[in-house]
């Protein structure tokens, strides 16, 4: 919408240029073209210039913001989902390596706040196990 009046302005000396001619064949008909026939006559072509009023440019120009308004909710929309994307994606491959860490032989521990080791029973692991399994499936797919 915002090149169709420069698109007409450019098409008006295209237009100008031509010569256009009318003529009537044998059986009435009246022609037109850019090519004389038998009888033609060069016809004046004057562009039809369409002037809008006060009201329709400003109802183009709060389309127009509208438009741009919109499109940058989409762009921001997407930004907002990429970085959600992101955020699910750090989280389920941060769950799928704790269960890995589980799933290796060995003990597995976790340490407190005095940066102490606390090791796990297998009773404890079995069900990390399974709360891991739980949130992967939830969240992850």
């Amino acid at each position: 919408m915002r090149y169709l009046p420069l698109l007409c302005i450019l098409c008006v000396p295209v237009l100008t240029g031509a010569d256009i001619y009318r003529w009537t064949d044998a059986q009435g008909r009246v022609h037109f073209g850019e090519q004389p026939g038998q009888g033609a006559t060069q016809v004046q072509v004057k562009p039809q210039v369409v002037e809008r009023d006060s009201d329709t440019r400003a109802r183009q120009e709060r389309l127009e913001r509208f438009n741009d308004a919109r499109q940058q909710e989409k762009a921001q929309a997407a930004q907002n989902a990429a970085a959600q994307r992101q955020k699910q994606d750090q989280t389920c491959r941060q769950l799928r390596n704790q269960l890995a860490e589980i799933a290796k032989d060995g003990q597995y521990f976790s340490q407190d706040g005095k940066g102490e080791r606390r090791y796990y029973s297998s009773d404890e692991i079995d069900t990390a196990r399974r709360k891991l399994n739980a949130q992967i499936a939830s969240q992850c797919g």
